[in-house]
């Protein structure tokens, strides 16, 4: 199987298969004429990959939860840990998201919108700069 054909499997770029060898999180042998030599368990490991950074894992995280994964003497707490660190930080996202939410729906509810000069948003925006 090409690199071409584990992308369009998987739905990941070359590009990004090609990185995650090159950083070192899977290593792919190659043949004699020096082309990838993808096996069933490499593709498994690229689609797992693939999720854990569909979920947001960083690069790091994501290569921690591939060495829990291939190791069968893991603690699942351990998996647990670094789920719930990431976790903690989608939440902080989320709740960062909301207050922008809340506070530019009210500029939003509070401007007019017609042809006059006076913006509350413009106002808010303005009101920082203190010369």
């Amino acid at each position: 199987m090409t690199i071409g054909e584990v992308a369009e499997r998987l739905g990941l770029p070359a590009k990004t298969i090609r990185y995650y060898e090159q950083i070192g999180l899977v290593r792919l042998p190659r043949d004699s004429a020096g082309y990838r030599r993808f096996a069933e368990a490499d593709i498994h490991r690229l689609a797992f990959l693939a999720r854990a950074r569909g979920l947001g894992f960083s690069i790091e995280e994501c290569r921690g939860l591939l060495a829990l994964w291939q190791d069968r003497g893991r603690a699942s707490a351990d998996v647990k840990r670094i789920a719930e660190v990431h976790l903690a930080r989608i939440e902080a996202k989320i709740a960062e998201l909301r207050s922008l939410h809340d506070t530019l729906s009210g500029l939003v509810s509070a401007c007019a919108g017609d042809a006059r000069p006076d913006c509350p948003i413009l106002a808010d925006l303005a009101e920082g700069y203190r010369p």
